[in-house]
């Protein structure tokens, strides 16, 4: 027997409703109907409309009684719906008054923000691109059959992220995958993360967000919203991401890519962005919030404009209560229903402002989000800055559960290895785990990298002193200007042997570091096999070839693909290069855990400048359950000349071994490399190596 069996309905265009309840937010199937529930505290009436899938006008308008409003939460059940064709959206009427953050017009088509998912645009690139374009609300049955998945759960100290874009991977003619830029596409390149060693990718923005945003032709290319980092829903996956949208299976889509990522032991972090949304500030389209609770979703100036720390418009006021629990119910919704592992927060500084938007002590949302049950055992990663000026790497709030993207690392081992010697104490602090930082709580609060999708790739890093960007149709004047980089004696492309070596070397020479390096490390795909956005460092509207992934690379690229593969099976191999702490003193080997020396042993000035070090790990196979302790090597040499490094004294029954030379052309890594002289070694210009002794 159907619950509108025993209770009151009404009915409307052969639609019988009566009052839903209030949690879950959104729409539900339930008790044979569809329960929509939504909240609003300042408006003064809300109407429920629902359409034929793609039509322009709704096909039935049911303001909701006030009897169905219970507190700020408007509820409704609604029996006899086709969910498979039927789309949805709300008229929220109040107060306009601009003036004091009031904007409510009953004759705007809004957005529910828990739609779990959105009409329009199911096919990437494809649809109106009207300035009158409304986002609709589909409904979906939450019964996808996980087989026993849940989030892996793996130790952060283990992870090796791997950050990439849905499209990017495999869009590109040459990725080899029968659906192209897709979440099927990503699964079909399990194999090749697998053989790379990566366990945890990182993927931008996924939520759902309109490629179309800001959409322009620059020299006769299709300019779009690219990169995602603006959302329009929060609940719902990207639809054009997806081969199977047009069918509405995109959420199913998305969730067999996590399981069998999941099976093959790769986690999945997604970059969310609740800084900010697609509607912009006074001038921006109504989509959602704006219509539904403008003065509790946004930081407000005190003459009802927007506070713009986000760069792109408005500010999420995220530490006012409502905001704060929709943050926790989203999050907790991608963990239980998508088995997502983890989240990196765009601009996450943001999060830490108030509603005038100062910085806080100790913010509730991020406090919530460290402590909260569902969240438990999920990575959280802030970027601890925002466009607002505030610049927290090293003081964000961390609860000891917030992991930071290290932008310090970044920038301290990228003029290092370019010759900036000035530089050297600081990257000895960046491959510690940046203690300096962290106030000795732990490595893993370090996610350390060289490059993101925010910059230059790590091939462009070495090939090119200044950005091109001239193709995002804003005269070059977008985009970092502190890269950092050096282009090896030639700007971009080049046939130049002696150039192509050095570039080559200096990739190996930033991997190496990278993933000796104590914290979490992240790479950007393509890395590497040396990918090129041909000296673009903002390629947020570049969707074409830009932008995507050349797999022919990897052929043309092998030796840099096998140096980073075996670097990560090294790491993976070697705990004590992925320790949670800071204990860097004697263990049962006899020498401290990890030391830093100058060309000789033991001796190096640690305020100096210099380009020349080394640093010495000491692996206790007691206290890191290995067959034997090792001693690992790690030589540096970022001068332009050749430098002798005297080799310290290891126990007699040992002999070094070299694992990693970035000077060697195809370097056999099979093969073992003993090398015999246990007193010194001669490193070539601008290289490194990593000696083992076993």
């Amino acid at each position: 027997m159907r619950l509108v069996d025993t209770f009151p309905t009404n009915k409307i265009k052969g639609l019988e409703y009566r009052i839903g309840r209030i949690m879950p937010f959104g729409a539900t199937v339930t008790d044979g109907g569809v329960n929509f529930s939504i909240y609003s505290t300042e408006a003064r009436g809300c109407t429920l409309l629902l359409f034929n899938h793609g039509a322009n006008k709704p096909f039935v308008e049911i303001p909701f009684p006030e009897e169905f409003r219970i507190g700020d939460v408007y509820t409704m059940m609604v029996f006899g719906l086709n969910i498979e064709t039927v789309e949805y959206g709300y008229r929220f009427d109040g107060e306009y008054a601009p003036e004091k953050g009031l904007r409510f017009d009953k004759s705007k088509v809004l957005l529910d923000p828990y739609a779990k998912s959105i009409s329009g645009r199911s096919v990437w690139g494809k649809g109106r691109r009207k300035d009158d374009f409304q986002h609709r609300g589909q409904i979906i049955r939450e019964d996808y059959d996980w087989e026993g998945d849940k989030p892996l759960e793996l130790l952060q100290q283990d992870l090796i992220i791997y950050e990439m874009h849905v499209r990017s991977f495999t869009a590109h003619q040459s990725s080899g995958v029968k659906y192209k830029g897709t979440y099927a596409g990503i699964l079909e390149k399990i194999p090749y993360l697998k053989e790379l060693g990566i366990n945890c990718i990182e993927l931008m923005p996924i939520f759902e967000f309109d490629e179309f945003e800001n959409s322009r032709v620059v020299n006769g290319q299709r300019l779009l919203n690219y990169w995602g980092y603006s959302t329009v829903g929060f609940f719902a996956p990207k639809a054009g991401y997806a081969a199977s949208a047009p069918f509405g299976m995109e959420s199913d889509e998305l969730k067999n890519m996590i399981k069998h990522l999941h099976r093959n032991g790769i986690e999945v972090i997604l970059d969310v962005v609740f800084n900010h949304t697609a509607e912009g500030n006074e001038n921006g389209p109504y989509i959602s919030f704006k219509g539904i609770d403008n003065r509790n979703y946004y930081l407000l100036t005190p003459d009802g404009g927007y506070y713009n720390f986000s760069g792109c418009g408005n500010t999420m006021n995220c530490n006012n209560p409502v905001v704060r629990n929709f943050i926790l119910d989203c999050l907790r919704y991608w963990v239980f229903s998508y088995h997502v592992d983890g989240f990196r927060f765009d601009l996450a500084s943001i999060l830490s402002r108030d509603e005038d938007g100062h910085p806080m002590m100790n913010p509730p949302l991020l406090e919530s989000l460290a402590h909260d049950a569902v969240l438990g055992k999920s990575v959280l990663i802030a970027e601890a800055w925002d466009a607002g000026g505030l610049y927290q790497v090293g003081s964000f709030p961390s609860y000891n559960r917030w992991a930071e993207w290290n932008g310090k690392y970044r920038d301290a081992i990228r003029q290092f290895v370019k010759g900036t010697g000035e530089l050297a104490p600081e990257a000895y602090r960046r491959i510690r785990g940046s203690e300096d930082l962290y106030g000795g709580k732990s490595p893993l609060l370090s996610v350390n990298f060289i490059t993101c999708h925010d910059g230059f790739t790590l091939n462009d890093l070495v090939s090119y002193n200044d950005k091109h960007n001239e193709g995002n149709g804003e005269d070059n004047r977008d985009g970092s200007n502190d890269n950092y980089s050096w282009n090896c004696g030639a700007e971009g492309e080049c046939d130049d042997p002696e150039v192509n070596e050095c570039r080559l070397k200096q990739m190996k020479n930033f991997m190496t570091i990278l993933l000796t390096s104590r914290g979490m490390p992240m790479f950007l795909s393509g890395d590497e096999f040396a990918n090129s956005q041909k000296g673009n460092n903002n390629a947020y509207c570049q969707d074409n070839e830009i932008s995507y992934l050349d797999w022919n690379d990897l052929d043309r690229n092998r030796e840099l693909f096998e140096y980073v593969k075996n670097l990560i099976a090294f790491r993976k191999a070697h705990p004590v290069l992925t320790s949670a702490s800071y204990d860097f003193g004697p263990n049962g080997t006899g020498y401290p855990e990890l030391s830093f020396h100058g060309t000789t042993p033991w001796e190096l000035d640690e305020n100096a400048s210099n380009l020349s070090f080394a640093y010495l790990y000491a692996e206790d196979h007691t206290k890191f359950g290995t067959k034997k302790d090792t001693f690992i090597y790690v030589l540096v040499n970022s001068y332009w000349e050749k430098r002798i490094f005297n080799l310290p004294i290891i126990p007699k029954h040992m002999n070094w071994n070299i694992k990693f030379d970035s000077n060697s052309s195809n370097f056999d890594f099979k093969k073992s490399h003993k090398y015999l002289n246990k007193e010194s070694i001669e490193l070539q210009p601008r290289s490194t190596i990593i000696l083992v002794a076993l």
